[in-house]
């Protein structure tokens, strides 16, 4: 297996691929407090399923250090 180093430390030090930049430029959006973005109602859909539950909700949670 490949050793792959990605640092997540910050949006500023992981800069995204030439893939990822083409994915985020072609991907389906919408609002997701209105269940419109069909990312993450997938999300959602496979967070339910994993752990047995109809429904599961994405949660960001970000840590401010000041």
């Amino acid at each position: 297996m490949k050793n792959i180093k990605i640092d997540l430390v910050s949006d500023t030090v992981t800069l995204p691929t030439d893939e990822m930049r083409e994915a985020m430029k072609s991907a389906e959006v919408g609002d997701d407090v209105n269940q419109e973005d069909p990312t993450i109602n997938k999300l959602e859909e496979l967070a339910a399923k994993k752990v047995g539950k109809e429904a599961a909700m994405f949660v960001l949670v970000v840590l401010w250090e000041i």
